[in-house]
């Protein structure tokens, strides 16, 4: 790894990613043993960030040859900057949030009052909220540290609130709106004018999570686009899919890191983007 001579170093390179994973812990293993110097420590941990990055591409593939669910979409986004988080304490806390919701929850209970029921506990009990002072941060993006920090932006907390909602058979899905993100009560008896011909499933009412839950129409949404110049397309106004979401996250994160001045995670961003385009 420190030889001087470029070709065999790139040599040992390509054969060490070929191990993938499995080779960072003899990597990390090697800074302890002894010093090896600055060129080999440096080659190391751009050898380990180079393994995770192939090993995230390879799984965001994957997951898009799959089923496509969202909460393993929004963890393979997420160890693309923390490799080694701990999946089992996200779902073991949405488990947890969800246990204490379905309890308050029964068949009686109209739409509304399961989403203000819904309400109480992920932004009142759990303090989930928007962060306003630091919009843009990358850390408002990524699933772990928003359950942790309890703060996010509006994708992300949307994709956790309807994570949490679809579990307990809430129809609640997003809908990708220019500048923003909100979600979409599915009314299953109703009838939505912007429905395609034969779709009897229309929406109820919008849920904005990055504003604690507030509900509003569609009428909302038409002033939105108008202050924003736009026509009222459909896919405004209708769910998205989960491919759709995670591509909106990466695009969340390319915008935080170029606003960061970071050109390197810029273009890796752009490359798992590129893979759900």
């Amino acid at each position: 790894m420190d030889d001087p001579d470029e070709n065999i170093f790139l040599h040992v390179r390509d054969r060490l990613l070929q191990y993938g994973p499995d080779a960072i812990p003899y990597l990390e293993n090697s800074w302890g043993e002894k010093d090896f110097g600055l060129i080999f420590l440096t080659r190391v941990e751009q050898l380990i960030h180079e393994i995770q990055f192939e090993y995230t591409k390879k799984q965001l593939q994957l997951w898009l040859e799959g089923e496509k669910d969202l909460l393993s979409g929004a963890i393979v986004v997420a160890k693309y900057q923390y490799p080694g988080l701990d999946e089992d304490h996200i779902r073991e806390f949405i488990v947890e949030m969800r246990k204490e919701i379905w309890l308050e929850l029964s068949h009686r209970q109209t739409a509304f009052e399961k989403v203000r029921i819904f309400n109480k506990i992920f932004f009142g009990k759990y303090r989930f909220h928007g962060d306003s002072k630091d919009f843009h941060a990358p850390q408002n993006s990524y699933i772990n540290t928003v359950i942790d920090s309890r703060k996010g932006n509006p994708l992300s907390l949307s994709i956790l609130y309807s994570i949490v909602a679809q579990s307990l058979g809430m129809p609640v899905y997003g809908v990708n709106l220019p500048n923003h993100f909100v979600l979409a009560y599915i009314d299953e008896d109703g009838i939505n004018q912007f429905a395609k011909a034969g779709n009897k499933t229309g929406i109820l009412f919008y849920i904005n999570p990055f504003s604690k839950g507030g509900l509003f129409d569609e009428g909302e949404i038409h002033d939105f686009l108008k202050n924003l110049n736009l026509p009222a397309s459909r896919e405004y106004f209708e769910p998205c899919s989960n491919t759709a979401v995670i591509r909106r996250m990466l695009t969340n994160l390319i915008s935080a890191f170029q606003q960061a001045g970071n050109a390197e995670r810029v273009k890796e961003l752009t490359e798992l983007r590129d893979i759900l385009s």
